[in-house]
């Protein structure tokens, strides 16, 4: 289905890219490998990286031909797989590993920045796949640079499954010790998940679902400041009126993402799937979710009204969306990453901003608590409580949650991460000093909400 802009569309979205730092954050290519599972773990690692070698082939000079043509930047060229666990089932963590680096030498071919879906699917209990494939995690992510590892450990159907995520504390903490000497880029490279969706275009937590076609083509949009002089353009609006005019510039930025997706899609053959628009921030400044509810009235992100504020925007951003295309998925909404927005590191060196703020905050945010460093010495149980606690709120409130915390062994609070790039970089966070090990060491399931009766 063509979309066609209208001048003035045309001339606000030059304006957008220029002084509001629009871009289209991702276009994701999504590619099934069902079809090249097997028993050899060799002769599986090589079909998985003919096929994408082959079918990705194409995809960073079209990324970079629509940037081109349409004028507005494209920033990342990622790749979402089937999980692997369900690619390599009942193999050894090694050959998970094979797998994890014949992905990455793939992804480096064709340029694309990152390759999600070396997942598993725990929500309700483990196979020897998923066992494999989880213990594989810190070493396949110490032995790549562009596997992003991802593990969904709870539902709204299924409840908690408290023994993944007793074991995931474990694995962040492991895969951190792993890359210590580079930026702690396995943690980085690691979220834990609740209702997973499986369209996301967004790294860490991509992959390509099982009911999602052979191979699809989905865009991550991205606007932070475009929203934000939107915002600031209104000082004196009631919150009603401010909320119409967010759901009216989420709708402009998404339309501008469907087109450059469904050109790419033409270009490359591959079906479009769906536009993702998650206000995602950078370090640069000025694209900031933290700095949109600060323009929004609350003095510094994290201070009493950030959640409601944080509320009305994302649904407005939703709403937008949902408007301007019968396509919108993924995550979509208000990203809170702490390391890639500078006004929320400002807020944290305030001391307006803590884990447990921000844990209240993504109840009504689109995904949870992101890119946070904290403490090397910060037991694992306490790790892993902290992934139960934004699991429940996913699995109540019938929402994607995730946990990408970074233990940056040897530093403590207080002391600065630098990750480089779009990561950024983050002051370390502390965290609660009492344990949460007698409630992890329980294990077991925790039930599913009785909301999850609804059918």
């Amino acid at each position: 289905m063509p979309i066609s802009f209208s001048r003035e569309e045309i001339l606000e979205t030059i304006r957008m890219v220029h002084s509001e730092q629009l871009d289209i954050r991702t276009v994701t290519l999504g590619l099934s490998l069902r079809d090249c599972a097997g028993r050899d773990a060799a002769a599986v690692a090589a079909r998985v990286r003919e096929k994408v070698e082959r079918v990705a082939g194409g995809l960073d000079r079209v990324a970079g031909r629509l940037a081109q043509s349409f004028g507005i930047p494209v920033i990342n060229r990622r790749l979402a797989v089937t999980p692997v666990s369900l690619v390599l089932d009942g193999a050894e963590p090694d050959a998970f590993v094979g797998v994890a680096r014949a992905l990455d030498e793939a992804a480096r071919t064709v340029g694309a920045d990152f390759v999600g879906g070396f997942t598993a699917l725990v929500h309700k209990g483990f196979t020897a796949g998923d066992r494999a494939l989880v213990e594989a995690i810190p070493q396949a992510l110490a032995a790549t640079e562009r596997v992003c590892a991802s593990v969904n450990v709870a539902s709204t159907k299924a409840g908690i499954n408290m023994d993944a995520v007793a074991r995931m504390g474990e694995t962040v903490l492991e895969a951190a010790r792993k890359t210590a000497d580079r930026n702690f880029s396995g943690p980085a490279r690691l979220s834990v998940f609740c209702n997973a969706p499986e369209d996301n275009p967004f790294m860490a937590g991509a992959f390509h679902g099982v009911g999602e076609p052979e191979a699809v083509l989905n865009v991550g949009v991205s606007g932070p400041g475009v929203v934000l002089r939107a915002v600031q353009q209104h000082p004196e609006a009631d919150l009603g009126t401010l909320a119409d005019i967010v759901k009216r510039t989420a709708f402009k930025v998404t339309r501008a993402g469907e087109l450059v997706g469904r050109e790419a899609s033409r270009l490359l053959g591959i079906p479009f799937g769906i536009v993702d628009l998650s206000l995602a921030p950078t370090p640069a400044v000025g694209d900031s979710v933290a700095k949109i509810l600060e323009a929004m009235g609350v003095e510094r992100c994290g201070a009493p009204g950030s959640t409601a504020a944080l509320a009305l925007l994302n649904d407005a951003v939703k709403k937008g969306g949902a408007m301007a295309s019968a396509h919108v998925g993924g995550l979509s909404g208000a990203f809170l990453p702490v390391s890639e927005d500078a006004g929320m590191v400002e807020a944290v060196l305030a001391g307006a901003l803590s884990v447990e703020k921000l844990e209240a905050m993504t109840a009504v945010c689109s995904v949870g608590l992101d890119m946070i460093v904290i403490p090397g010495d910060t037991p694992a149980a306490t790790i892993a409580g902290i992934i139960a606690d934004e699991a429940a709120i996913g699995m109540v409130n019938d929402k994607a949650t995730s946990v990408r915390v970074i233990p940056a062994v040897g530093h403590r609070e207080g002391d600065w991460v630098e990750f480089g790039g779009l990561l950024g970089r983050a002051p370390v966070m502390g965290v609660s000093r009492f344990a949460a090990e007698g409630l992890i060491r329980r294990g077991g399931r925790i039930p599913a909400p009785l909301r999850a009766l609804g059918n």
